[in-house]
């Protein structure tokens, strides 16, 4: 009875998932609501990813916003283009307020296509952590070394945006989408079709950390996170284990950059860099970064607070921020999530048993 409990738990828990994300959401928020849900439920899916990588294999991935920018501007170049297609313009409109040529750069060009613009959206993100990670993982670059160049890279993409603003919109990035793949996205219908798509990814992701997880290569990522020396001398090579899970996370990064364009409309620099991808990982942290479905409701939530409380306290937030990383990582190392247990180890924690010993009369002449 009880193993079949166990068995039926997994399924049981997606099963939940699909009813409170698929019917229950929709019918219990209002269309603003639910938009902005979405928007949360793309961060949710950076942070499967980075409870794969941080989680499992001990990467800590402070560079995701790198990854999330990729493929949300990937989407959102190939709907610029559709937008001013529909208009009959042959260049998006802040090219033709800021641009200094009356041609399409020829790296847009490709995007015109839908189906390489979707590919990019999940390859040029996957591509560019491969190339990153197999140099600094051959290089044994980890730890505190590996989080500062994942910063530096969110750094230096955020400022090559920043200053091309004839062909990425500068500052301001690329705003203004009205449609998504035919489909005007100022329809509620239309909109509330972009939040199923989003929450149906967010599942079908979850079933596949879930599946790695549970692998064979889910072991072998949790033996090199903790000890990497052991499994060289197995005879594997831990730099290839860590390579696909910092790809396969990049590529989730990718796809929900993607997802976020239409569901927001927009795509910044701000939203990529050093504080966005900072934000990311403390999302998973607080929620559970071990387990998917904390790190997926700490995103959530951090989300959903970083909306309420920046608005109230705009110059706080930010510390508010820090504070919750600090206390995450240092007093509940596996988020809350792991509150439970916590609280169960420590209630069925055996009272110990101070044992005195009665002491030995000796009479004279006697030693002891």
């Amino acid at each position: 009875m009880t193993t079949t409990l166990t068995r039926l738990r997994v399924p049981g828990a997606f099963l939940l998932g699909a009813v409170l994300l698929l019917g229950v959401a929709p019918l219990a928020l209002s269309d603003f609501r639910l938009s902005l849900f979405a928007k949360y439920l793309c961060y949710a899916i950076v942070a499967v990813g980075v409870s794969l990588a941080w989680g499992r294999g001990g990467l800590m991935v402070l560079g995701q916003g790198v990854f999330f920018g990729l493929g949300g501007y990937a989407m959102a170049m190939h709907l610029k283009l559709t937008d001013a297609a529909a208009t009959g313009e042959k260049l998006p409109d802040f090219m033709q307020l800021y641009g200094t040529s009356d041609a399409l750069p020829w790296w847009w060009e490709p995007f015109a296509n839908p189906f390489f613009a979707l590919a990019m959206t999940v390859l040029l993100p996957m591509v560019v952590a491969g190339v990153l990670g197999f140099f600094i993982f051959r290089r044994r670059v980890k730890g505190a070394y590996f989080a500062i160049l994942s910063q530096a890279l969110a750094a230096a993409l955020s400022i090559w945006l920043i200053g091309q603003q004839a062909t990425t919109g500068g500052t301001n990035g690329l705003t203004d989408i009205q449609g998504f793949f035919g489909y005007s996205l100022d329809d509620p219908v239309n909109q509330r079709m972009v939040y199923f798509i989003i929450a149906a990814v967010l599942l079908l992701l979850m079933a596949l950390a879930r599946q790695l997880f549970v692998s064979r290569y889910g072991e072998l990522l949790v033996a090199v996170r903790d000890s990497e020396e052991r499994v060289r001398f197995l005879g594997y090579d831990p730099a290839n284990v860590k390579l696909v899970a910092y790809v396969v996370a990049a590529g989730m990064a990718g796809l929900a950059g993607a997802l976020f364009v239409p569901a927001v409309g927009i795509i910044s620099p701000a939203l990529i860099g050093i504080v966005p991808s900072i934000g990311f990982v403390i999302g998973a942290a607080v929620g559970g970064r071990a387990s998917l479905v904390g790190a997926v409701l700490g995103a959530i939530a951090v989300a959903w607070a970083q909306s309420t409380l920046s608005d109230a306290f705009p110059a706080a937030w930010t510390y508010l921020q820090g504070l919750l990383f600090v206390l995450a990582v240092g007093f509940l190392p596996g988020g809350l999530a792991s509150l439970w247990f916590v609280l169960r180890r420590r209630r069925t924690r055996p009272t110990p048993v101070i044992r005195t010993e009665e002491p030995v009369a000796v009479t004279v002449g006697e030693t002891a």
